[in-house]
């Protein structure tokens, strides 16, 4: 497993992003604060067409999944009832001279040590004596200590323990405690899923890796709600769709790998888990989790509420909790991996075909350097540019304008007049825009226009009656 792009600087992309309105930093003009980041007009043009993606493709293309949209703040016997209140800690190392805190497994990463036994879920860590803290080489380093991620807050004008609440920190409990009401409007028979995309908020000790690990996030999750005994082959069912998907939206096969959890790995309820990984310039990391997690999720909210999570299966004349598999994804990380394997910065020579460009290597002679973002045409942020080859004409700006009216009627679409035609294309190349769309005088005697392709940024004309259905057929 390889990353496209082996030679990426994680600083080159953060700079693209800001300077092109992908990513800001959250509250920039104050500082700053760590794990929060605001995406502007383009980024969120991205995230939009990931969360599309996903719900055309999980629920509108589908007769088994129905959508749903729960509240941030949900009641705190909800967290009670999943775990979280009592069991979703990570485990967290102060030093006492320098200050800095550190996540227990991110600091045994970094100094190779081993954590003392345990599971993937479960580990055991504990400080080798004379451990010193990488940040200022004291031995003040403290024991790992139990820190729970979940944001509290409170409801009601009294900051009093009636009144404590939580922002959620996953998406999939607000499906499981509205499964009755879901079961009871939608008509569905089991199997079927509910899927729903939303906040989510966790109070990482370490965010890093850019938006990789961040305070808040967004998720896409499917609970598919299943007959006992079928877990398997619905689980085998969902890893291949969600990895052919991820192929659907540009990420390559050799990027993109899975991880199999052994028995050993697994949570106490989980009878299967395949993490989908992905190779980003830090390192191979997790886009999404496909877990079987059995009839838990709902014979623990059961037993909390005193409510029936029992289906009634007509064929059999039995009642059973259904068992689920739950594909789950962070539309942020899915985002910042379609960034990563888009980013290119290649020599573009007078003839010939784009060479990649290396660090600290000299530009070959008669070249110029193009940075290009090679989204599939899916998810770019903009799908087409309409330019008119000169501003000061206006018969060309006004053909230009109707054309571009006509356009963004279906697509996202951006309009530039300004600077020279290969400045305008370049400009297109470096957020990622798939087509260009150029009026010249030859459109005024024949209705015909210039397409042209970012990636091999070839040039045809194309009559005006043609260029929607060609766009059509180019972008689906």
């Amino acid at each position: 497993m390889t990353t496209p792009t082996p030679k990426l600087s994680m600083e080159n992309l953060a700079s693209l992003c800001k300077r092109r309105g992908f990513i800001f930093q959250s509250s920039e003009i104050y500082g700053g604060i760590n794990g929060f980041w605001d995406y502007g007009p383009l980024g969120c043009e991205l995230k939009r067409n990931i969360r599309e993606a996903w719900w055309r493709d999980m629920v509108l293309h589908r007769e088994d999944v129905v959508g749903l949209d729960c509240s941030i703040i949900m009641h705190p016997r909800v967290w009670e009832a999943s775990g979280h209140v009592g069991g979703f800690t990570d485990p967290m190392i102060d030093c006492r001279s320098c200050k800095k805190r550190f996540r227990a497994d991110q600091l045994f990463e970094e100094l190779g040590i081993e954590p003392e036994t345990g599971n993937q879920i479960e580990k055991k860590f504990k400080l080798p004596a004379g451990t010193k803290c990488p940040a200022c080489g004291s031995l003040e380093l403290t024991e790992p200590r139990a820190f729970n991620l979940m944001f509290k807050t409170y409801v009601g004008p009294v900051a009093d323990d009636s009144s404590v609440a939580y922002l959620r920190p996953e998406t999939a409990q607000g499906i499981f405690a509205q499964f009755g009401n879901v079961m009871s409007v939608s008509r569905q028979k089991v199997p079927f899923g509910i899927a729903q995309i939303g906040k989510a908020f966790r109070n990482e000790i370490n965010p890093r890796n850019y938006t990789f690990r961040s305070r808040e996030f967004e998720q896409m999750e499917l609970e598919f709600f299943i007959k006992p005994g079928t877990d398997a082959q619905w689980h085998e069912y969902w890893v291949g769709e969600r990895m052919r998907w991820y192929h659907s939206i540009g990420l390559p096969k050799e990027s993109i790998t899975k991880y199999v959890y052994g028995k050993e790995e697994l949570a106490h309820y989980a009878s299967a888990c395949v993490d989908i990984m992905y190779a980003l310039p830090f390192g191979v990391q997790e886009l999404e989790g496909i877990a079987a997690r059995g009839d838990f999720d709902l014979g623990r909210h059961q037993e909390f509420s005193g409510k029936s999570m029992e289906y009634f299966d007509a064929d059999t004349q039995k009642k059973f909790v259904p068992h689920v598999v739950e594909p789950s994804a962070g539309v942020d990380r899915i985002a910042l991996a379609l960034l990563c394997n888009a980013y290119r910065e290649e020599w573009i020579p007078k003839e010939g075909a784009a060479i990649e460009a290396e660090p600290g290597k000299p530009a070959p002679e008669g070249c110029e350097l193009r940075t290009v973002l090679r989204f599939a045409p899916r998810v770019a942020p903009i799908k087409v540019a309409v330019f008119p080859l000169l501003k000061n004409k206006p018969e060309l700006v006004a053909k230009s304008r109707e054309i571009f009216a006509g356009l963004r009627g279906r697509w996202n679409c951006f309009w530039d007049q300004t600077g020279a035609i290969g400045r305008r294309y370049r400009r297109q190349d470096e957020i990622g825009t798939p087509f260009c769309v150029t009026v010249d005088f030859q459109s005024l005697t024949d209705n015909t226009v210039t397409l042209r392709e970012r990636d091999s940024m070839q040039q045809v004309r194309i009559g005006l009656s043609e260029l929607q259905a060609e766009l059509e057929r180019r972008i689906a």
